[in-house]
């Protein structure tokens, strides 16, 4: 048996959901006069609701950033409101090897070293590193700064780095389980795709409906119909569905699967998360629970028991 995973059950509010403080802006101008607290790791701890001014060269990036860009031109004008009414909420710092890294506020980092600012207001939080990755996932879904693209590769990176199920992850960022299962699927998706998802002219919606086609030519072919026309996610699906039928209208010698059922095909699939298949007639068949990993099928078994859990 392997080693026990880290808790998560001190609760991500206790280390997140009390930054939202206002404290004395600092402006530009008045930085240089800020005392600063030593930032050496022997350093005196603060009380953890303390707001401390620490220098701004003294803090580093998260490393567990799930953000991959940051427009520039959001930063600027952030740069621009703190020239003028300081920093009203506090960053959300860890202690490092050297000085502290950023869990939390880094466009706010970002934007006080481009306005000048040589101290901000901090808290300091003790964390481990699964903590710090889900916080920083966290604050910046709370804020719909992730696209899919994002928030999917944050997602993998800690279920492969911290060994959780899709359970376990979804109810520490507090989203549901088929949406972890949905968002992941996205990563097997072509580079062509992934980047319209980076852009934000795919939405998820758009990239589950995709991923129910498997000839990568009439998937690449669907591509250029969503993005050219602006298709709405329905109507995305409607085309995925078609395509998906064409090649067994082509040989009806074998049967047809009825586009009604191809249609809850999808629509299971998408409430929980895991690929349903349907085979036979209203009468007499099989449904198949499709799984691609190891974590797949944990996925797979943990929601039969918990469906047979619910019978009894």
């Amino acid at each position: 048996m392997g080693g026990k995973k880290p808790a998560l059950g001190r609760g991500l509010n206790a280390l997140f959901g009390d930054i939202e403080v206002e404290v004395p802006a600092i402006r530009s101008e008045e930085a240089g006069a800020v005392t600063k607290p030593s930032a050496s790791k022997g350093g005196e701890s603060a009380p953890e609701d303390m707001v401390l001014y620490i220098d701004i060269d003294d803090i580093k990036p998260n490393a567990m950033q799930p953000r991959q860009a940051f427009d520039p031109d959001t930063i600027e004008d952030l740069a621009a409101s703190i020239k003028t009414y300081g920093i009203i909420q506090p960053v959300l710092l860890a202690k490092a090897e050297i000085g502290y890294e950023l869990i939390a506020g880094e466009r706010r980092w970002r934007a006080a070293r481009k306005a000048g600012l040589k101290a901000i207001p901090a808290i300091i939080r003790e964390v481990t590193s699964e903590e710090n990755a889900l916080i920083a996932i966290i604050e910046n879904m709370q804020r719909e700064d992730l696209n899919v693209l994002e928030e999917a590769t944050a997602y993998r990176t800690i279920i492969n780095q911290y060994k959780l199920t899709q359970e376990e992850l979804s109810r520490a960022v507090g989203k549901s389980r088929p949406h972890i299962a949905n968002i992941l699927r996205v990563l097997g998706l072509p580079h062509e795709v992934k980047e319209l998802l980076r852009e934000g002219t795919l939405t998820l919606g758009h990239a589950n409906a995709l991923g129910a086609v498997k000839d990568t030519e009439k998937q690449a072919g669907l591509v250029k119909k969503i993005v050219a026309k602006g298709l709405s996610v329905r109507e995305a699906e409607r085309l995925a569905g078609a395509l998906s039928n064409e090649k067994t209208a082509k040989k009806k010698q074998k049967g047809s699967k009825p586009v009604e059922i191809r249609v809850i095909e999808q629509e299971l699939t998408s409430s929980i998360g895991v690929r349903v298949v349907i085979n036979g007639d209203a009468e007499k068949g099989s449904v198949d629970l499709k799984y691609f990993d190891r974590s797949g099928l944990e996925e797979i078994i943990d929601l039969l028991r918990k469906a047979g859990a619910r019978k009894k």
